[in-house]
């Protein structure tokens, strides 16, 4: 396709992948005989909590997957009527696992301040996906571009919070690391989780707000070039 970009111009696309791919492979396999002793997390917080989990879990899986088609230039240009359906898959996933978010954070482990950490992303996670589906029904796809962008920041701010938990633990809690003592539920480690729970979706939002500014007329003329 004449000027479209080519897929060495973003070569962060193949690393996201692989690491999106790492992390679910990770994480599912504990889900999926819906075993709650398997969970990573405590689930005796309620009746609703691990269904809860398991529906985030399962529809964030999905969700993922389709938020690395929709972030691919190459598929966007040369398939896109696959970037499309990819992007109804991920709107359709999105949704319940935003709802299934917020219920989850309510039986925080590290309090209050991670209740409304969690809270506040999942509010928003569903907010803008939403907000995107509707600029792009009424055709104004750069606003549907931004929005979408701070949806997909939030999306992947789980896989984030798995480095940003281990980076806090190593520099607040290194004991952690070697001295099995000290496990999860103890105020070291609960602390690492409660600023983790908010450093994961903060650095991915102002990211993505850099990433939406960085060429205002470069990213003007191409939508005008749609």
């Amino acid at each position: 396709m004449p000027g479209a970009e080519r897929w060495w111009r973003r070569p962060w696309i193949a690393p996201l992948a692989i690491v999106t791919g790492l992390f679910l492979a990770t994480s599912l396999p504990r889900y999926v005989g819906l075993d709650p002793a398997q969970s990573l997390v405590p689930t005796d917080r309620g009746p609703a909590f691990y269904p809860a989990l398991v529906t985030h879990i399962f529809t964030g899986s999905i969700m993922l997957s389709a938020a690395v088609l929709q972030l691919w230039p190459w598929l966007r240009a040369h398939h896109p009527r696959v970037h499309r359906w990819s992007g109804r898959v991920y709107v359709a996933s999105a949704i319940p696992t935003a709802i299934a978010a917020l219920v989850v954070a309510q039986f925080p482990s590290g309090g209050v301040a991670q209740q409304v950490a969690n809270t506040m992303l999942g509010v928003l996670l569903l907010t803008f996906t939403l907000l995107g589906y509707r600029a792009v029904r009424q055709r104004r796809f750069a606003d549907h571009r931004e929005w979408m962008i701070r949806s997909t920041a939030l999306a992947f701010s789980i896989v984030t919070n798995r480095f940003w938990s281990t980076f806090l633990i190593a520099v607040y809690v290194p004991g952690a690391l070697t001295d099995p003592s000290i496990e999860f539920g103890s105020p070291e480690i609960e602390g690492a989780a409660v600023a983790s729970a908010w450093v994961s979706f903060v650095v991915n939002l102002l990211f993505a707000e850099w990433w939406i500014h960085r060429t205002p007329k470069k990213r003007a003329r191409a939508l005008r070039g749609r």
